[in-house]
This record gives structure tokens, sequence and C-alpha cells, in this order.
């Protein structure tokens, strides 16, 4: 069911409560998800974006519920993922003609998706499209996280349509952010620039640094995922500003993996440690091989020092722990230090393999790290707890 925005916008996207992976999976969404689609009427008639490929014969046949499907003149795509394309070839083939407003990347994915030679209008920064009172201006954002992304401005209603930017995911019926949850929806749209745009920092900070300076008044930012923005709606910018700085809290997170509980108490020492010396900082402590790999990505994303440990299984390090640090070197983290520990039987090469990888991923690895020989005894584990207490001080 479609619901109304303004007078002369409405929601025409997808709920998908079921939601619990996301890009295969490589993301958790533990609160479900959207897909934001928005019909704009004005004299003339646009459709920003569509919805994820299975559901998209429901999308078009509620589409066509709001409206007569050949009165759209025009539909934007402000990203060609599949999770905001995958409607549209159903949508085109009842309306074959329709112009697509795309960027020019944005054409060449559709294509490469589809293989169909619809009827593209590629547009970059500044175009601007007339609907009659109101228009639509175009800005690109190159890598936001696609090389296709744009943001669609809407004067007269003064709203952003941003399309991956400032969303989350996170299923609501309630469409508004004043409607929900604030603290569930600010840890999932952190969770979000944490896990897909921390990687592109830079280029965020210098999008939303332009997108200021166009002075553009915003009374709504409308994402293709999560909830609309309408009270308050720069509080989100200003989020992304802080996120996009190095953004850490006082905190550190410990990330480990064990099999025999070695490794486990190597860790818990080593937080005893960084408590005694640093009561006020929060640490944190994870099994990686049991706990969500996201949830754990958002908690070293706040954190101003990450502490990675794991057995040393085949000359090697555990499967959880090279996956998890496989994904922090594709996050680019800034300004965080790191060290390594890990429990061995014979071989021990754990801490030096950790280091190295922590040190490619662009962390500052504060000492040579520690590791121990089989399992821990007391005398052991004060040497975790000096450890973790020489860490806190060198933070």
């Amino acid at each position: 069911m479609a619901k109304q925005i303004t007078s002369r916008v409405s929601w025409v996207g997808k709920i998908d409560w079921e939601l619990t992976k996301f890009h295969g999976d490589e993301l958790s969404t533990h609160r479900g998800s959207s897909y934001n689609s928005y019909l704009i009427r004005d004299k003339k008639v646009a459709l920003i974006d569509t919805v994820w490929q299975p559901y998209d014969r429901e999308f078009v046949t509620r589409l066509a519920q709001e409206i007569n499907l050949s009165d759209i003149d025009y539909i934007i795509m402000n990203h060609n993922e599949i999770d905001h394309s995958g409607a549209l070839p159903e949508l085109m083939r009842h309306i074959p003609d329709t112009p697509i407003y795309c960027t020019k990347k944005g054409e060449a994915i559709i294509r490469g998706h589809y293989h169909q030679d619809w009827n593209f209008v590629n547009v970059k920064t500044g175009d601007t499209l007339d609907l009659g009172d109101t228009k639509l201006t175009f800005i690109e954002a190159n890598m936001l996280h696609w090389p296709d992304t744009m943001f669609t401005y809407m004067s007269g209603e003064n709203i952003l349509f941003s399309n991956d930017g400032f969303g989350q995911h996170y299923a609501t019926e309630s469409l508004f952010n004043d409607a929900v949850c604030m603290a569930e929806v600010m840890q999932e749209a952190e969770k979000y620039y944490a896990n897909i745009l921390n990687t592109y920092s830079m280029l965020v900070t210098k999008k939303i640094q332009q997108i200021l300076s166009m002075n553009l008044p915003i009374d709504m930012i409308c994402p293709s995922h999560g909830v609309i923005w309408k009270d308050n709606p720069t509080q989100i910018v200003e989020k992304y500003l802080q996120w996009a700085d190095a953004y850490q809290e006082d905190q550190v997170t410990i990330a480990y993996d064990t099999m025999w509980q070695s490794t486990r108490q190597m860790a818990q020492a080593i937080a005893d440690g960084i408590r005694q010396v640093s009561p006020t900082t929060t640490v944190k402590l994870f099994n990686v091989a049991i706990e969500d790999k996201n949830d754990v990505l958002t908690q070293i994303f706040q954190s101003r020092a990450v502490l990675i440990g794991s057995p040393t299984i085949n000359n090697g390090i555990s499967f959880a722990v090279a996956g998890l640090l496989e994904m922090m070197h594709g996050m680019k983290l800034k300004k965080k230090k790191a060290a390594a520990f890990g429990s061995y039987g014979w071989s021990g090469e754990c801490v030096k393999e950790i280091n190295e990888r922590l040190a490619a991923a662009g962390l500052e690895v504060i000492n040579d790290g520690l590791k121990m020989l089989w399992v821990p005894d007391e005398p052991a584990l004060a040497q975790c707890v000096e450890y973790g207490r020489e860490i806190a001080r060198q933070l």
C-alpha cells in the first residue's frame, strides 16, 4: 500500500521483515530492511528507484493500483544495485519507452545487469528535470557506495532522495524517524555506515560539503533503506560527518577465537589489565567464531584500539579471525591502534600473522604482541594482565 509523504510524494516501496542477510552473507540485518521507492505526482510524474528483484511483480502490481503505469513520465534510478533496480525489467515490460534518468555509469550497470536497450538519459551534477511546480536536481555521488550512485533533490518539497546514503537496514511500517525507536535506528545507521560506507569516508565528507555549499533547503531526507528523516533531518548528516572523521570513542574492542579456551583466558586477563589502568574506558570482548561479524566490526569502528587474538592453527590463524581481519582491511579504518595475542602448542605463528594483517589494514600496531604456550597458568595470566596494563598506558 502506498503511503503519503507530502501532497505530491508517495512511498511505494516494500518492507522486508524477513531479511536476515544482505549482500549474500556479507551483512547481517537483524531488524529486516525496506526498499524505498518514491512516486512524485506533479504536472509530470516521476518514479524514483524500484525494489529488490524477488518482489518485482508485487511492486509493479501495487504500483499499478496507485497509478496508471502509462502515466509515469520519468524513471529516476539513483543507484542500480539489484536491491534498487531489481523490479526495473518487470516495470519496463509495461512501459518500455519510458525514459530512465541515471548517470552514465548507471546506464552501463543497468545494461550489464539486464541486457536491455531502454531509453536512457544520462545526467550529471547540476542537471535538472522540470516536473511542473517542482524541479529535480541531480547530484552525482560516485562511490557512495557504487560508481553509479547519485542523489536527487526535489525543490518545492525540499526533499533529498539519497538512495543508500543516510539509510539503515530497518523494517518499520511507521516510515518516519519521529515514529520509531531512535536508539535502534541510530544503531542500525552506524552499523550500515561502518560496514558499507566507512571505506569511502573521504568521499562522504567531500560530498556532504558539496551539498551544503549548494545551500539547498532540506526538510526531509528520503533514503532507499529504512526510515525517512523528517524530524531534524540534518542530525544524520551531522552523524555522517562525525563517522567519516576517523571516528572513535573511549573504547577498546578485544576480538578473538579460541580452540580449548586458552586464547579466551588470555583475552579476559588482558581486559582486566586495561580496566585496572583505565577504569573509564569501555572494554568489550567478542568471540568472533560465535558473535555476528558485522556487529563486531561496528564495535571496532567505534573503538580507538582493537586487540585481535587467535590460537595458532596449521601454522596460521583461525578461519574466523582471518575473515574478520580481511573485512577490517576493506573498511580502511583510520587512526586506530592495534595489538595481537594468541596461544600455541608448537609453532606459534599466530601473533606475527595477525600483526602483519593489522598493519596491512592501516592500523597502528603498538607492540610485538603476546603469545602463550599451551594453557596459561597463574603466572602466564598475570603476564596477560600486565600486557593489558601496558596497552592502557600506551593509549
